[in-house]
This record gives C-alpha cells, sequence and structure tokens, in this order.
C-alpha cells in the first residue's frame, strides 16, 4: 500500500515502529531487519484480525474435511498468525511462503510441533517455484498492497498477479484481503476480468473509538468461461464504516469497472489490448479460430515507439493451404479508408491472398508518417510474436507484408491548422494507377491530384480534386478578370495554380468528381430526372443546398456541369473557404453562394425566412469574398422551399459511431425539419460513413419514418453509404432507371463526355429501401 495510506492508517504504536522500520515495502532487507527487530513472538497483523475474518473464510474455502483436502498458499506470509488460525480451524493443507529468511525460520521454529503438517518457503511472492494448478485458494492479506509502492508502478503486483493466475486450479479461489485503494484495484480488477468471477466484501470493524480504514475481501473465481461478468459486492456503499475518501474510492472502482465489463459483454467495435488478450478476453490466442475476427491496439507504452490500431483475423474453415502460420499485413494511412481494408467483407479477401492461417492487419495513421518500414517492423515484431498462435518453440518466422499506397510521387502544398478541425494538410500526388478513362483523356502525362487531408480522421482524404493544364473551361472573362482584381488581398497566400515540371500550369478541373462517393451523390439526382428535366426547360432554377463545403468541389461541380441549379452552400469553419478559394479554385457568384454558420441552424430558419428568393444575408456580420458576400453568424436563404439538400460533412466526435455526419444532422427532430425544408419533389441525400452495421441501421430506421421513399448506394470500392430521401407520394419506378439516367445525363453538361459513365453506372447501383 502506497506511504500516504501507511499514515493514515497509523494509530498504534506497532504502526509506528513498522513505519520507523521500513523504507521500502518491497525491500527483503527491509523486511529482515523489521522480523529480526520485532522477534519471534511478536507477531504482526495486517488489517483486520481473525475474530473479525473467521466467517467470511471458513465460508469461502469450505469444510476442512472434505477429500482431497484443500490446498492453500499464503504468499508473503510475514509473521501474521491467520495460517496458525486456519491449521487450528482444520485446514492443514498450507503452504506459507516469504522471501524474508529471517521470518520463515522463525515461523517454522514457532509451528513446527504445534502444527506439524504446516508448510514454510523461503520464496519470492512474485516468481514463486510451485508447478501450474497447484492451489486450490490462495490467500493473500496485504501481500498486493505491500507490492504496489505507486512509485514502482504495477510492475512487481502484475508480475505477482500473474503467478496466482499460474498457480490456481481450475474453480480455485484467489482471496486478496486489501485497502482497496485505488492504484491497487486499478490493477486487480483487469487482470481477473476475462474467465473470472469477482466479488468485493467489507469486513466488519473492530470496535474502536478512533477512525480507521476499511478492510475489503475481494474474490476472484477461476472460472473456464471467456464470458465477462459484473463485479458484484456485498455491501452498501452508504453504510461503509469507514472515511469518505475510502468509500468513495471503491464505489468509483467499482462502477468504473463494471462499466468496462458492460462494454465488453455488449460492445461489437471493442478495441482490446494485448494485455486484455493474454488475460483471456478471446480465449487461448495459441489456438487458432477459423473465422475470428476483432479489432485491438497494439503498442504505445513502454518500450514501443507508437501505437498501432489492427484487426486480427483467422483464416475461415477450409480456407487452406497456408503458406504461413501467422503473417502480417501493414497498410498505409492513404489506404486505410479504401473498402478493401476498411470492411469486414474486404479483410476477409485479404486473408484469403495471404494464403496466412492468422492474419494481423496493421492499419497505419499520421502518426507513423515520420516512420520508416523498417522502423516499423522492429517496433511491431515483439508485439506480433506473442499474437502468434501454435508454440512459443516453434521459431517459424512471421511474414510482413504491406499494400502499396499507390501513390508514385507526393509534395505537400500547404499546412493549416484550424481552431475547429485541426491540422489540415493539402498535398498533390501522382498515383501509380488511375481511372483508365481518364488516361485516355489525358493519355500524355501523369495526372496529378490535389487532396485535403484533416490529419484528426487518420489521414482520411476529406476533398480530392483533379489538376489539369488547361483547368476548368466554363470559366467566363469576367471571373478571370475577377480574380485577378482580388489576387492583391491573397498576395500573403498560395495562389490557386501551380506550375508543373515543365513550367504549365495546373488548376482544379472542376468538371470531374475524384471522389466515387461524390458520384454517387450526383447519380442520385436520377430519381428526381423529370423534375429537374420540367424546370430547366422553363428556365427556371433549381435550388440546392450542401450541407458541408470542404475544399468546394461538389458545389464547383453542380455550378459548372450544371448550371440551372442555385447553390448555397453552408460551411461552420470559415478556414476551409480560404483553402477552397486558394488551393482548389473555388469563386463564388450570385448562383453559387457560401454561409459561414452552423448547418443545423441554417436549415432551421430556411423554412421561416422572409427574404427574397436572391440570396442574401439577413443579420450578421458580412465577409466580402471575390465580389460576393458570405455570412457570419446567422444566416438564412430564401423562403422558397429547397429542391435538393446534400449533407457531407465530418465528424469530430467518433464516439458517435458515425465518421460522417456529425450525430446531430441524422436525429428525428433535424430530419422532419429536413422534410418541412424540402420542395414537394425535393431530394434528401446524406453521406453516411461508419464502420458499425447497428448505426447504419439505426440511421436508415429514421430516416425511414421520415420519408415516404428512401433508397441508397452502397459503391463496392467505399465505405460510403449514400441515402437518398424523398418526401413525394410517387415515386420513380425500378423499371425507370435506365430512362431516368439517360435523362440525368443529357442535363450533366460535361467537358469531356465520357466521364457521364461512371455516374450512369452508379446509378445502376441505386436500390430502394422503402
Amino acid at each position: 500500500m502506497g506511504k500516504k495510506k501507511k499514515n493514515e492508517s497509523s494509530s498504534s504504536s506497532s504502526a509506528t515502529d513498522l513505519l520507523q522500520t521500513l523504507g521500502d515495502f518491497t525491500s527483503k532487507e527491509n523486511w529482515d531487519k523489521f522480523f529480526t527487530i520485532r522477534g519471534i513472538g511478536d507477531s504482526f497483523e495486517w488489517y483486520a484480525e481473525w475474530p473479525q475474518l473467521r466467517d467470511p473464510l471458513i465460508s469461502l474455502i469450505g469444510a476442512p474435511t472434505s477429500s482431497p483436502p484443500p490446498q492453500i498458499l499464503v504468499p508473503g506470509c510475514g509473521n501474521s498468525r491467520l495460517s496458525e488460525h486456519l491449521y487450528d480451524a482444520g485446514f492443514h493443507g498450507i503452504t506459507n511462503v516469504d522471501f524474508s529468511k529471517v521470518v520463515i525460520s522463525d515461523m517454522l521454529r514457532r509451528n513446527v510441533r504445534d502444527r506439524p503438517d504446516m508448510r514454510w518457503r523461503v520464496m519470492d511472492m512474485t516468481s514463486m517455484q510451485f508447478m501450474d494448478e497447484t492451489f486450490d485458494v490462495i490467500l493473500d492479506k496485504g501481500g498486493l498492497d505491500a507490492l504496489m509502492e505507486p512509485e514502482l508502478g504495477h510492475k512487481l503486483g502484475n508480475q505477482y498477479l500473474s503467478e496466482v493466475k499460474r498457480l490456481l486450479k481450475s474453480g480455485g479461489k484467489f482471496v486478496c484481503l486489501t485497502l482497496a485503494e485505488s492504484h491497487v484495484l486499478g490493477l486487480l480488477f483487469p487482470k481477473f476480468r476475462f474467465g473470472w468471477k469477482m466479488s468485493v466484501h467489507a469486513i466488519p470493524q473492530k470496535s474502536s473509538s478512533e477512525p480507521s480504514l476499511q478492510t475489503f475481501m475481494v474474490v476472484a473465481d477461476k472460472e473456464n468461461s471467456s464470458v465477462v461478468l459484473q463485479v458484484t459486492s456485498s455491501f452498501d456503499h452508504s453504510s461503509l464504516d469507514c472515511n469518505k475518501n475510502q468509500a468513495f474510492g471503491i464505489h468509483e472502482a467499482l462502477e468504473s469497472e463494471n462499466q468496462t465489463r458492460r462494454e465488453y459483454s455488449h460492445g461489437s467495435d471493442i478495441l482490446y489490448s494485448l494485455e486484455d488478450l493474454q488475460l483471456g478476453a478471446k480465449g487461448d490466442m495459441k489456438n487458432l479460430s477459423p473465422g475470428c475476427r476483432f479489432e485491438l491496439i497494439l503498442g504505445g507504452e513502454g518500450d514501443f515507439c507508437f501505437s498501432y490500431r489492427a484487426v486480427l483475423l483467422d483464416a475461415r474453415e477450409n480456407s487452406g493451404p497456408f503458406m504461413y502460420n501467422c503473417g502480417v499485413f501493414i497498410v498505409p494511412k492513404t489506404r486505410a479508408h479504401e473498402w478493401l481494408f476498411s470492411s469486414e467483407e474486404g479483410q476477409w479477401l485479404v486473408v484469403e491472398s495471404s494464403k496466412a492461417a492468422r492474419l494481423i492487419m496493421v492499419l497505419l495513421d499520421t502518426s507513423h508518417a515520420s516512420a520508416s518500414m523498417d522502423e516499423i517492423q522492429k517496433d511491431l515484431s515483439p508485439l506480433v510474436k506473442q499474437l502468434a498462435p501454435g508454440k512459443d518453440d516453434q521459431g517459424a518466422q512471421i511474414p510482413f507484408m504491406m499494400a502499396g499506397d499507390g501513390i508514385k510521387h507526393r509534395n505537400v502544398v500547404h499546412q493549416a491548422t484550424s481552431s475547429l478541425t485541426g491540422p489540415i494538410i493539402v498535398e498533390d500526388v501522382v498515383y501509380e494507377n488511375v481511372d483508365p478513362e481518364l488516361s485516355r483523356i489525358w493519355p500524355s502525362e501523369d495526372l496529378k491530384f490535389r487532396r485535403l487531408v484533416f490529419q484528426r480522421t487518420q489521414g482520411l482524404v476529406q476533398s480530392e480534386a483533379l489538376l489539369t493544364r488547361d483547368g476548368s473551361s466554363h470559366r467566363t472573362d469576367v471571373e478571370t478578370e475577377r480574380k485577378k482584381a482580388s489576387s492583391s488581398s491573397k498576395s500573403k497566400r498560395k495562389g490557386t495554380q501551380r506550375s508543373d515540371d515543365s513550367g504549365n500550369q495546373l488548376k482544379v478541373y472542376h468538371g470531374y468528381l475524384a471522389s466515387s462517393y461524390h458520384m454517387g451523390i450526383i447519380s442520385g439526382f436520377t430519381l428526381i430526372s423529370s423534375y429537374l428535366e420540367s424546370v430547366a426547360s422553363v428556365g427556371k432554377s433549381v435550388k440546392a443546398v450542401v450541407i458541408g463545403l470542404g475544399a468546394g468541389l461538389l458545389p464547383m461541380f453542380l455550378h459548372e456541369c450544371m448550371p440551372f441549379v442555385g447553390i448555397e452552400a453552408v460551411e461552420l469553419d470559415l478556414t476551409m473557404l480560404n483553402l477552397a478559394e486558394d488551393y482548389f479554385g473555388f469563386t463564388q457568384d450570385k448562383s453559387l453562394k457560401v454561409h459561414i454558420t452552423d448547418g443545423i441552424k441554417f436549415v432551421r430558419e430556411m423554412k421561416s425566412s422572409s427574404a427574397t428568393d436572391e440570396m442574401s444575408v439577413v443579420h450578421g456580420n458580412e465577409i466580402t469574398s471575390n465580389n460576393t458576400r458570405s455570412c457570419n453568424g446567422n444566416c438564412t436563404a430564401s423562403n422558397a422551399r429547397v429542391d435538393i439538400l446534400i449533407i457531407d460533412v465530418d465528424s469530430p466526435d467518433s464516439s458517435s459511431g458515425m465518421t460522417c455526419p456529425a450525430a446531430d444532422f441524422v436525429e428525428g427532430s433535424f430530419l422532419l425539419t429536413v422534410k418541412d425544408a424540402l420542395a414537394e419533389q425535393g431530394l434528401f441525400i446524406v453521406n453516411l460513413v461508419s464502420r458499425s452495421q447497428a448505426t447504419k441501421d439505426m440511421v436508415i430506421s429514421r430516416m425511414k419514418m421520415v420519408f415516404n421513399h428512401l433508397f441508397c448506394l452502397q459503391l463496392e470500392e467505399d465505405v460510403n453509404l449514400v441515402l437518398f430521401g424523398l418526401s413525394s407520394e410517387s415515386c420513380i419506378k425500378d423499371n425507370s432507371f435506365p430512362e431516368a439516367a439517360v435523362q440525368l445525363g443529357k442535363l450533366v453538361k460535361f467537358q469531356h463526355p465520357e466521364i457521364s459513365q461512371s455516374i450512369m453506372d452508379a446509378a445502376k447501383k441505386i436500390r430502394c429501401l422503402k
């Protein structure tokens, strides 16, 4: 126990003598000195004494006359009379160990005649020389507390409890008498979390007028089950006869541990630690379990440089033959979001191709950016060896395999930090392989792509644009002059243009959406293509609102390729607008407007706005940019209802189970607001990114309750699930999709018509959910 607590519990001359003699409870020399001073007849009792312990201990251990009689180990026995009392109560199979030769010699002399069957051994309790599963009961009276000096950490306590688990028979009990300090319970509870049943009991206090610390008895029963059970307690926390700090501490520790155990019992997205697995969280890791898959965290402390998120997969039945018993597959951060590596179905395909009976897939993120593959492999090697199936002496090498990041060349263009988004990187990359269709359109060059990356989402590419020498051919001379006029205000920031190696100017091409899910969003317009055509044919404007600007690529595509659409983009972070303008060629005009405000508030105010149909700011501070206006604060749009409303925002809080969107955007109350804001033929689109099927099902269920018709699009190469909600009573028929897709294709004005095929292909994959 910690020294602070030793002082708090020192209310007798014996305790005072102890403190004066002992400087370190883990020192053998100090204990030898202590027991030499006290002599053979002066026993010292930790915490409770026999009258308070007799009934709870005997009820736990069972009948002393059972056959065979229970074998009891008392580690760190010291000169306590606890073993003697148990012996006199009929329990003769008692073995006492202590690393102090002085006290073992004294205790042997004191008991050799009256208790001849009692055994005494000089032994370090953190490394005991007994065979596995030797004892039925291990009885610890203050031993664990003595090892847990706060300044020494968990090392000795961890070693001791590992010995306890090794030495107990199946069905055996570990009985730990402790003051239940937080740093002790912080080791004790997790160590017996998997395959054990735990309970905590309060030992009755000896009558005294002086306040003292309560002694607790923690009991761990060794079971064969891997089910995670709650820790039970046999006392009312409010009636504990001890000081308030101790009562609060044990209550808080029990609540915290049981909450963790509930998460392990019910949660499908648990990230196991290596220690969890060694403790039996998923059974015996030395045995293969065909079809087993779970996520874990490796490293992150001690001698390891990095922390790694990994997925362990044991090949399914009948998947052999295997070349390797165990293999490691490293996925670079630039590819971690791909369907093949982020989805369970894709991961099983990797297992099959790896020819490994057990595959440990390691997903790198931005924290590993500065490390070489040799450094990462050296760091991972001792960790993955502990997860290899089979015996340790097999000596088989564990092969390291790696998915190429697919990038031939990378150049960081700009780095920024937003108070809302955190670190942001703008980079230009050349891929090893690109869409063959693009290569046919631009056959003579290595195509470059400009990417916007949020580091808070493990290097996930937030936006991606194609760079070409000619840029967007739909820019007018007026727009070009306007950009020149505003260039002086941006002289301190990097411009939208960048030269390639030959000196030619590269510009973002807005007639192509590099993100497949963006193409998927556009393909959903097929659902209302007849309505869009009817509006465009009479020269009217379709009103679209995009919540989440990103790099401005989706609004710019709509602006340039669907000129009959008037767009309002809503973005909470002004930094994003600046990056979109400076590095991705984003511009505003009378039919493309940005509002810097909260997206949910914007949608709620749309319906009640009394402004004119011209997009305008009704109150708040104005920010001038390229001779157009954006609002900072409270913004509303026109009173006309919205034809298309798109939610494309990421979530800063991963605890919701969603990477996109933030949880508030799929709450039932907000969805009802959206329905009210939509025109009769309106279309609502949500970009949903979640690895949890339960989360996806929850969002789909909520949308089904609000919208008359619900459709979805799951692209094979993406984790994005695009959802489309329609309020209209009428709906497109399944057999009308091909005709509607052609109709949409005529409305989208591509500079390169070949690109339209990806939208047509995506439209064919849309399926009805309601």
